[in-house]
């Protein structure tokens, strides 16, 4: 049986964040922007492990030094963006320090909005903490200016426009940090390729010595892991850089492994779909037919 100290706290509300950390009551039971240059956080207080019922989104003003990305610096040292969807389990290192602003959002106060019906298409929000979001400091002023702009509408008096105007900030929030996103991407190609290298050489080593064989199909999660990053930041980066997921270079890595064995032994159909991972041949003969407009031994025959 596991110690209860091990299980993640859960905070299904705001204001009981709040009152944990020995904050203020928030102006609004669904929203709520900290600022921790001028409020002191006790973040002492959070267990540790937790996870929240509601977004988070964190902008951490000053990153003293040079910190890492993988094995590379960061592109810009102004700041940096951290998305956390709810359920996503997160803890604090003891050294944990750094000044900025933190936006916390239930989904029910965009429940009723279209950004309620679309929020899991901003894929960061899946995304390791290291693989932040980091800003230049031209983007950093675009930040600020959206989190002043939520901050000063929480202020004001609340009518009828209030939350419609929030949930908009909220969403050209995330919308910019998409457009900074792709930037990072090419900003970082050089890195995003020694990445790819890093995934083909996993894929070629999965084929070549029949792993697939004994484990089937490699995963996006399991080849995500071994390169040391999250699933979608993986899929993301792909896109930027081939303009396909992690699962469809999968396949296509799969479709050269099977041409290159139609075209030099006389196995059956059935044998390189499992050598290649299948469970049931008829699934490798329709990806085959789908990539390639041919059944596998449609291809064979046209290759003799």
């Amino acid at each position: 049986m596991k110690k209860e100290e091990n299980i993640p706290r859960k905070y299904d509300s705001i204001s009981g964040l709040h009152r944990v950390l020995g904050l203020p009551k928030p102006l609004h039971p669904l929203v709520s922007l900290i600022d921790n240059t001028s409020i002191k956080i006790e973040k002492d207080r959070l267990p540790a492990a937790f996870l929240f019922d509601f977004y988070k989104i964190s902008y951490k003003e000053k990153i003293q030094g040079r910190l890492k990305y993988g094995q590379s610096y960061y592109d810009f040292e102004e700041g940096s963006l951290v998305f956390t969807a709810p359920e996503q389990v997160m803890a604090i290192a003891d050294d944990t320090e750094y000044l900025g602003k933190t936006l916390l959002f239930h989904p029910d106060f965009i429940r009723n909005h279209p950004l309620g019906q679309h929020i899991k298409k901003y894929g960061f929000f899946s995304y390791a903490i290291h693989e932040a979001l980091h800003l230049s400091d031209k983007e950093k002023g675009v930040i600020v200016e959206v989190f002043r702009n939520i901050n000063e509408e929480l202020h004001a008096n609340i009518d009828d426009f209030s939350q419609d105007i929030i949930v908009s900030q909220i969403e050209l929030l995330l919308n910019y940090s998409n457009r900074f996103y792709k930037r990072q991407f090419i900003t970082r190609k050089a890195v995003n390729h020694d990445l790819l290298a890093k995934l083909d050489d996993l894929l070629n080593d999965y084929f070549n010595d029949q792993i697939a064989l004994m484990k089937g199909l490699p995963t996006v999660p399991d080849l995500a892991a071994q390169l040391h990053v999250s699933s979608g930041y993986l899929s993301d980066m792909l896109r930027s850089l081939t303009g396909q997921s992690t699962q469809q270079h999968i396949h296509n890595k799969v479709i050269e492994k099977a041409k290159e064995i139609l075209s030099v032994s006389n196995l059956s159909v059935a044998e390189i779909a499992y050598q290649l991972g299948f469970e049931r041949p008829q699934s490798f003969n329709k990806l085959f037919k789908r990539k390639t407009k041919l059944s596998p031994l449609e291809f064979r025959k046209s290759f003799n």
